[in-house]
């Protein structure tokens, strides 16, 4: 019986942290075929290289508004996803005055292969990515973060670090991942208690575990104004998540569930209420002038 707990928990940690990214082309397969991304080849793009905090590199792509403005924002997609994955809310910044700043997450897109820490890794990667961004363009400029599923959860995240950062839109966020997994297995048809063991597995072997994964406990010292977005129908990361990161929240906060939204799907099914919200919580930035 121990064994079999040990090889299933071994089991488990393998695929939690597994990555299976999709490639450039297969995203842009799907984003096109749900809207219409023909705005994107017209854009003046920029594409780069960091280096991270650890020395891990992501690859970066600036998309510059045509129009000359000082406000920026950095995008950062969800698991299995890459920075093509972000233009579905690309085009709402670049209308409301912003350069964008897309990149795909560690171990995801053009990156090398690496395991994923649900929000651990990935914010001290937007902390440096915000620490470099204001090294090249100063500090008066208007910078905002937002972020879908594991990106929401790695913004959310890097608040921890207090980064120079004037807003958070975090979009089906997870405040902490236990709960999470324990609803795939679920599904799965396994014991939830699975988790507990994956979770040392996890520990031993990547240095992280589930337990350290929540992006919630970096709320406490932060007053970043947050907006948090969720679909009502979210069955993989359900929305008392957002319900739990408003409550937690110091500074001013919103949350908006979107009626008929499963899992990242808010922007694809109700595009118009979704772009009058993030225009509306804009507005409550003292650096934003609309």
């Amino acid at each position: 019986m121990l064994l079999l707990l040990l090889v299933l928990g071994y089991a488990l940690s393998s695929f939690s942290v597994h990555i299976r990214k999709q490639t450039l082309e297969e995203a842009v397969q799907w984003q096109a075929a749900h809207y219409d991304i023909s705005w994107f080849d017209n854009l003046e793009k920029e594409a780069g290289v960091f280096t991270s905090y650890d020395g891990y590199k992501l690859h970066t792509l600036m998309l510059h508004n045509p129009q000359p403005t000082n406000r920026y924002v950095l995008i950062s997609h969800g698991y299995t996803d890459n920075h093509i994955g972000s233009l579905k809310y690309t085009k709402l910044y670049l209308d409301a005055g912003f350069n964008v700043l897309l990149y795909d997450l560690r171990g995801h897109g053009e990156n090398a292969d690496t395991f994923c820490t649900y929000s651990i890794r990935e914010a001290k990667d937007i902390a440096a990515l915000v620490q470099d961004f204001r090294n090249h363009f100063g500090t008066d400029v208007l910078l905002g973060i937002h972020g879908e599923s594991l990106g929401a959860a790695a913004s959310i995240a890097c608040l921890k670090y207090q980064p120079d950062i004037q807003f958070v839109v975090a979009d089906c966020a997870v405040s902490e991942i236990i709960s999470v997994m324990k609803n795939g297995l679920h599904q799965m048809h396994l014991p939830a208690w699975l988790v507990y063991p994956a979770s040392l597995w996890t520990k031993v072997r990547f240095g992280f575990s589930y337990q350290e994964m929540r992006p919630i406990d970096s709320l406490k010292a932060s007053t970043v104004p947050i907006l948090l977005i969720h679909g009502e129908q979210d069955s993989f990361i359900f929305p008392v998540h957002s319900l739990q990161l408003q409550k937690a929240a110091h500074g001013y906060s919103e949350v908006h569930l979107i009626p008929g939204a499963g899992h990242a799907a808010s922007v694809l099914t109700d595009p118009e209420t979704y772009c009058h919200i993030v225009r509306c919580f804009l507005t409550h930035i003292p650096e934003y002038h609309p």
